[in-house]
């Protein structure tokens, strides 16, 4: 595990120079970004987080309302409502092409089928409402993570633990619906939620921004293989962002590399600097930091992978959409159940 790896100041080239893992430097792997890739705007609406791609409606992602992208039509219009006014936050297909969503404005997490139809998977824990449900995540066996952080004011948290201290956590549905919480304090506050490919591991962004000395790292935790629950003892740092903006969402590619956004471009927030820039951080499987793309707009909030052949990573960042293409297919839990 490594710590303060490196701080980017731009966009990264085919190579990184060199990282420092541990303090001694590593000469870093080829660029995952298809030659000669740039990024690209797509959208200037709609797209302040999400984003989750289905082939048979398209890129799916949340403002305020849930927006559907015409990403591979050429002569794309603006992206038009796809749900009015659901209020989500983090989004994901499932297998069997329903949307999961992560929404905070009701403190719920609910599911949204074929044909419309809205079912609840959640609402509350041990009979006190959620604090705001934001980012969502499925393993092979179809069980749900999903983080639970609180922005705003801190006050009146409704989720407690035995001792009445305030809890932003990680929970886990079950495939028979029920709710166990897998991680309680282990994460200051957790954002992102990722199940890795080989289902070894749960991928957490530790993403407390809005307090002075707030946590902004990631973590990856290893599952049991037998019923999907955390391990919180074998916590792992993989990167910390010091005082800067920590990680949001993340995505992964089919060799097992994990793409993060986080960082910033603006000099002027109240608790964090933009000593590490605001864009895409991308580690290896085994957690080594190996590539970097930058986002000029702030705050870049998530990624996914989309298109006919899953080779264009999506970027939501400040109520826009952006993507570049990469070497290496993206994977998707959709994709890989049927």
């Amino acid at each position: 595990m490594f710590k303060n790896a490196v701080r980017v100041t731009g966009q990264v080239g085919l190579f990184l120079s060199a990282i420092v893992i541990a303090g001694v430097p590593v000469l870093a792997q080829k660029s995952v970004w298809e030659k000669g890739a740039e990024l690209q705007l797509v959208s200037e609406i709609g797209a302040g987080e999400g984003p989750a791609w289905n082939p048979a409606v398209g890129l799916v992602s949340s403002f305020g309302s849930v927006y559907v992208h015409d990403v591979e039509n050429p002569n794309r219009g603006e992206p038009q409502v796809y749900i009015k006014d659901l209020g989500t936050n983090g989004l994901l297909w499932d297998a069997q092409g329903r949307l999961l969503c992560c929404q905070p404005s009701k403190q719920r997490v609910i599911r949204i089928d074929k044909d419309g139809t809205e079912t609840t998977l959640t609402d509350e824990f041990n009979d006190a409402p959620y604090n705001q449900p934001n980012d969502i995540t499925v393993d092979n066996e179809g069980r749900i993570y999903f983080s639970d952080p609180k922005y705003g004011p801190y006050v009146n948290l409704p989720q407690k633990d035995l001792d009445g201290k305030p809890v932003e956590g990680v929970y886990m549905i079950d495939t028979d619906g029920f709710v166990t919480i897998q991680i309680v304090h282990s994460v200051d506050r957790p954002n992102g939620v990722l199940v890795s490919k080989d289902q070894k591991y749960l991928w957490v962004a530790g993403n407390n921004n809005n307090n002075q000395g707030g946590e902004r790292a990631l973590f990856r935790f290893e599952r049991m293989s037998c019923c999907g629950s955390i391990l919180v003892d074998t916590k792992q740092l993989i990167f910390d962002w010091a005082d800067g903006r920590g990680p949001d969402g993340m995505v992964q590619d089919a060799r097992g590399n994990i793409y993060v956004a986080g960082g910033l471009n603006k000099d002027n927030a109240e608790f964090e600097t933009n000593e590490f820039k605001g864009g895409i951080y991308v580690f290896n499987s085994k957690g080594n930091y190996i590539d970097f793309i930058a986002v000029p707009k702030d705050e870049v909030t998530n990624c996914t992978f989309g298109g006919s052949d899953l080779k264009t990573l999506y970027v939501t960042a400040g109520g826009s959409l952006y993507s570049i293409r990469t070497k290496n297919k993206g994977w998707l839990p959709v994709t890989s159940r049927k």
